[in-house]
C-alpha cells in the first residue's frame, strides 16, 4: 500500500512539475507576442508620421511648427474626416477579434493581432507631431517599468485579485464615455482627470490581467488543449498589450513635453 501511495505521490508531482513549465513557456510566448506587437506599433506610428510631417514648405499642405508642414497625405490623415476612422479603427478591430477569435485557428490569430498591433501604430502616429522624441522615449520607459513591476506583481502575488476585473471594466467604459464627450468640448480639466483615471485604472489592469492569464492556463491546462492554449496566449498578449498602450498614452498626457 505503501508504494502505491509512494507512486501517486510521484505522478502528481511530476503533473505539477509539467503545468509549472508549460505556465513558464505559456507566459513566454504572451510577453514575447505582446512585444513583437509593441515593436511592430512603434514602427508603423514611427513610418506614418514620417510621410505625414515634411520641412520642405514647397510640399506642404499646412504648418504645424517652425519650419515643420503636414504633408498632403498628412493633411488626408490628421485634418480630414478619414481621422475618424483612424481614431476608432483600432476599437473596432479589439470587438471584432474578441468576437471572431473562437472561429479563428492560432495561426490565423497571431496575424490578426500583429494587424491589429499595425493599426494602432497609425492611430497613435500623431504623437510625434505633439510631443518631443525625448519625451515620447521617456515615458515609454517609465512605462516599461512600471508595467514589468506591476506584472511581475500580479503573477507571483497569493492574493486573489479576480475581484477587481468588473470594478475596472466598469472604470474603462467611464472613460470612454469621458474622453467621447471631451472631443467635443476640448476641456483641459477633464482630459487630465481621464488621463490620471487612466494610469490608475490601466495600472490595476495590468496586474489583473497577468494573474488572470496565470489562472485560466492552470485550469485548462490539464485538458493539453494546445490549439485553445496557443489562442488564450494571444489574448493574453492583446489584453496585456492594451494595458501597456493606454498607460503609455496616458502617462505622455500627463507629462509629455509638446513641441
Amino acid at each position: 500500500m505503501a508504494d502505491y501511495r509512494i507512486v501517486g505521490a510521484g505522478q502528481v508531482g511530476a503533473r505539477t512539475a509539467a503545468i509549472d513549465e508549460g505556465l513558464r513557456a505559456h507566459m513566454n510566448k504572451v510577453y514575447g507576442t505582446m512585444s513583437v506587437g509593441m515593436l511592430i506599433t512603434a514602427l508603423a506610428a514611427w513610418a506614418i508620421s514620417g510621410l505625414a510631417v515634411t520641412t520642405n514648405p514647397a510640399a506642404a499642405v499646412a504648418q504645424i511648427g517652425a519650419g515643420t508642414y503636414l504633408t498632403q497625405f498628412g493633411s488626408a490623415l490628421y485634418m480630414s474626416p478619414l481621422k475618424w476612422v483612424v481614431m476608432f479603427a483600432p476599437l473596432a478591430f479589439v470587438f471584432g477579434f474578441g468576437a471572431m477569435i473562437n472561429r479563428m485557428s492560432a495561426a490565423t490569430a497571431q496575424l490578426v493581432f500583429y494587424s491589429f498591433a499595425a493599426t494602432m501604430g497609425v492611430s497613435i502616429s500623431s504623437i510625434f507631431l505633439v510631443f518631443t522624441g525625448m519625451s515620447i522615449v521617456q515615458t515609454f520607459l517609465v512605462t516599461a517599468i512600471a508595467f514589468a513591476g506591476l506584472s511581475l506583481w500580479g503573477y507571483t502575488t497569493k492574493k486573489d485579485i479576480s475581484g477587481w476585473g468588473s470594478f475596472l471594466i466598469m472604470g474603462v467604459i467611464g472613460l470612454l464615455v469621458a474622453m467621447i464627450v471631451n472631443l467635443f468640448m476640448q476641456s483641459a480639466a477633464i482630459m487630465f482627470a481621464v488621463s490620471a483615471i487612466g494610469v490608475l485604472i490601466f495600472a490595476g489592469l495590468t496586474a489583473y490581467d497577468t494573474q488572470r492569464i496565470k489562472t485560466d492556463y492552470i485550469a485548462h491546462a490539464q485538458h493539453g488543449d494546445a490549439e485553445w492554449l496557443g489562442k488564450s496566449a494571444i489574448m493574453g498578449a492583446l489584453n496585456l498589450y492594451l494595458d501597456f498602450i493606454n498607460m503609455f498614452m496616458f502617462l505622455l498626457q500627463l507629462f509629455g513635453n509638446r513641441n
